[in-house]
């Protein structure tokens, strides 16, 4: 069957673009904070809004993403924002196989290549663990727990190699199997509001040191 090129938005760029836009791309001293990832990132705003009131914080998370179509918006999401600082949370959905198979490698090199964009524009980077789950709900099959572990020792390790503030959400939410506990969760990946007011500080202790 015949696929309509144009119809595709793969890396769901039109997602945000009327909202980037909006924005003042030349007004840059307001330390204006861009949040990249996925649906952890997305619901924030929904969940527990209050977090992002009377702050230039900007979400730009997108539910279901993986970390190669994070890749591919990262320049008008991102970088055409003129930020300070990009928070970026990403390989969740790549280990859940959201976009096809990933190797640790691929997700690594994916993550990786955002942090040398923002770089390259002069914009400071702040890495995220990835959270603690031992079950995705829509990938039943998959044992993600192990993998999560992986990922995240060598995105802090690559952090710490190249100086670059590591966020640990992980240690501060992991049960003893693993996983996301109810307390911080209903579904066992995504974040309530108790798990992003645990998150919140977490994150805004890094972002201390830039603004």
């Amino acid at each position: 069957m015949a696929i309509e090129i144009e119809d595709q938005d793969w890396p769901y760029l039109n997602k945000y673009k009327k909202e980037n836009a909006l924005l003042d791309t030349t007004q840059t001293g307001e330390n204006r904070i861009v949040f990249m990832g996925d649906s952890i990132t997305e619901f924030w705003s929904n969940v527990h809004p209050e977090f992002f009131l009377e702050k230039s914080y900007i979400n730009r998370g997108i539910s279901g993403q993986t970390s190669p179509q994070m890749s591919l918006r990262f320049k008008a999401d991102v970088i055409d924002l003129k930020p300070a600082v990009v928070v970026i949370l990403a390989g969740g959905n790549d280990i859940a196989g959201n976009t096809g198979p990933s190797t640790l490698e691929m997700i690594q090199n994916n993550i990786f290549s955002m942090v040398e964009l923002a770089q390259t524009h002069q914009i400071k980077v702040i890495l995220c663990s990835v959270l603690p789950a031992n079950y995705f709900y829509w990938k039943p099959k998959e044992k993600p727990a192990d993998t999560i572990l992986a990922l995240n020792k060598s995105v802090k390790s690559y952090a710490k190699a190249n100086d670059i503030p590591y966020v640990d959400y992980y240690s501060a939410m992991v049960d003893d199997q693993k996983g996301l506990p109810l307390v911080y969760s209903n579904d066992g990946v995504h974040p309530n509001k108790a798990g992003y007011q645990l998150m919140e500080p977490i994150v805004e202790r890094i972002i201390a040191l830039y603004v």
